[in-house]
């Protein structure tokens, strides 16, 4: 077992006592008993999917997945909890009450995030002012994150495309992260996404996850949906856009490729996955950049931290000539729980400059 993994089981195990201390504790008798309990019951769940589950085959992992990834989101918000009631009794409170109150949040907050993942994916609607558009409305719904795996199943999928298509727009582009399986486990659950509908087609770009279980394999199948997976290239929309697309930038991402040689006097558009692109994309003349990859911070405030590594997080944004919007994601990732967050299909509306 190396270092980073000690120390990573190390800080874990000192969450928990952290919790067990400031949350379980202080509770009346039997209930510090039971709670104290379920810390080393439970524990092992979350170590146990990082470093083994994940490794079986889907049906005789998702158990394990499940429970663990709820666990390890329970503890996010309970550790939480035992902050602000430290700071409570430090501030004055009885340590039971504080207890209880911060312990019982702590716990409705995860149930909420739970009931938010259940809603399934909702469209928010977003207008972007876009110059030189030749028609008056060009409509985009964005798919991003959508993370078919152990949790994520045909279901979920199914829902995905009824609620894409009911918004009857002219694209509809997904921003990589579909996927993170197996194809031959998978097969059957992304199966639905090839009833997506949309008036000029249905087009992705990859992203990280795709790269982690063989994307040549996985877009050669995706691309047997009827989507048009864009790898560095362009295409042209009904002469109204111009719409580039990249490789994950942690693979092959060559936005010079993408757009060279399109056509200058339509607005250009371009997938990628990650956000830190806009730099790139904003050097080479894009007018609209979407991406993913962030989930929005998924569970704030700790989501958050993505500021450190991303121009952006969620939602949109100007850097200097280029527009950059960032979804939510359409699925989730880890603990089926969004908190501050949904799971989001992108409705864009561009619409055009008055003159």
């Amino acid at each position: 077992m190396g270092r980073r993994v000690q120390l990573a089981i190390a800080i874990y195990a000192l969450g928990h006592l952290y919790i067990a201390w400031r949350l379980a504790l202080p509770l009346p008798s039997p209930l510090w008993q039971l709670t104290t309990a379920l810390f080393p019951l439970c524990a092992w769940t979350f170590p146990y999917v990082r470093m083994r589950a994940r490794r079986l085959p889907r049906e005789q992992a998702r158990p394990w997945v499940l429970a663990g990834y709820l666990w390890f989101g329970l503890v996010a918000y309970l550790f939480l909890g035992a902050i602000a009631s430290h700071i409570a009794v430090a501030a004055g409170a009885d340590a039971r009450s504080s207890a209880l109150v911060c312990g019982g949040i702590s716990i409705a907050v995860v149930a909420l995030g739970l009931l938010n993942v259940a809603l399934g994916p909702r469209p928010r609607r977003v207008r972007v002012p876009m110059p030189h558009l030749p028609t008056e409305r060009f409509t985009i719904a964005h798919i991003t994150d959508l993370h078919v795996g152990a949790l994520i199943g045909r279901e979920f999928t199914q829902r995905l495309v009824e609620r894409v298509n009911a918004l009857d727009t002219d694209i509809i582009v997904l921003t990589g992260d579909i996927i993170d399986g197996r194809l031959s486990e998978l097969r059957d659950h992304v199966e639905p996404l090839r009833g997506l509908r949309a008036r000029h087609g249905v087009f992705m770009v990859t992203g990280n996850h795709e790269y982690y279980w063989n994307a040549t394999a996985w877009v050669t199948h995706l691309r047997s949906l009827g989507i048009r997976v864009l790898r560095n290239e362009h295409t042209t929309i009904d002469g109204a856009i111009v719409l580039a697309g990249t490789d994950d930038v942690s693979a092959d991402e060559d936005v010079e490729a993408a757009v060279a040689g399109r056509d200058a006097a339509l607005p250009l558009v371009l997938l990628a996955h990650h956000p830190r692109t806009i730099t790139r994309a904003a050097e080479a003349g894009v007018d609209l950049q979407l991406s993913g990859h962030t989930h929005g911070g998924q569970l704030l405030p700790w989501g958050w931290l993505a500021r450190l590594w991303d121009p952006r997080v969620r939602g949109l944004g100007r850097h200097g000539p280029t527009w950059l919007y960032v979804g939510d994601g359409t699925g989730y990732w880890g603990p089926p729980l969004r908190v501050g967050t949904r799971c989001e299909i992108g409705l864009l509306e561009l619409r055009a400059l008055a003159a």
